[in-house]
């Protein structure tokens, strides 16, 4: 990958110097993996930083017996840059929702990295803040009802992840009991809104190609209180 194309997909790396992005590609490792394999499991945190070059992932939290998916990851997104500076133990694993292929950089050669350029280290805190205000937003729609919850999932994800189209945005279709966790409301709610949605025009599933595409973000958004 050139360093121009590696810029342009990770938005990090947007305003780092083209020694720090040949250097990172220099070390960077590449893997591959199919859907629903284990990317990263709970005891392995804090080895490296990945970072998304396709595909969809799903952070999981366990307790006990429980798993519940704390978050989506698409494209042009990394993760494990908290644990590398966080010794604390994880009970948190990321699984492939698709095919995905990532990039990984160790820890070490990260925190490196990060001290030789300035920018790239104030980039990594501007996206690290702003992930900070996506779940305070998410916070304060609690008490709000399911379906104004489920759209704003779906704006949210289609706009950090999903690919614009002539027909409207398309992005993965995420199982109902992932979009159920990240939204905090049931599965029973999340099918119910899907399908109305579905029915309205709003949004259409195509199971074949495992794909959701909004047809009508303008009324999506108005329905998550956006506009």
């Amino acid at each position: 990958m050139q360093t121009e194309a590696f810029s342009e997909l990770f938005p990090l790396f947007g305003s780092a110097s083209t020694e720090t992005l040949e250097w990172l590609l220099s070390i960077a490792v590449e893997h591959d993996y199919p859907a629903d394999r284990a990317v990263l499991m709970e005891d392995a945190w804090g080895n490296a930083v990945y970072f998304i070059e396709s595909g969809w992932l799903k952070v999981r939290r366990h307790s006990n017996d429980n798993v519940a998916t704390l978050a989506i990851l698409g494209t042009g997104d990394f993760f494990g840059e908290m644990a590398i500076l966080d010794e604390s133990p994880r009970s948190t694993d990321v699984i492939a929702l698709s095919s995905v292929k990532l990039l990984s950089v160790s820890a070490q050669r990260f925190i490196q990295t990060l001290f030789k350029d300035s920018q790239l280290h104030h980039r990594l805190l501007q996206l690290m803040v702003r992930r900070l205000r996506q779940t305070n937003a998410r916070f304060q729609l609690r008490h709000q009802p399911p379906a104004i919850k489920l759209a704003n999932t779906l704006i949210h994800l289609s706009e950090q992840y999903g690919h614009p189209i002539e027909a409207g945005t398309k992005m993965f279709n995420v199982p109902p009991k992932d979009l159920a966790d990240v939204t905090d409301i049931s599965v029973d709610d999340t099918l119910k809104i899907l399908d109305k949605l579905s029915s309205k025009g709003w949004i259409k599933i195509a199971p074949n190609e495992q794909a959701l595409y909004l047809t009508n973000s303008k009324q999506l958004a108005h329905l998550a209180g956006q506009i």
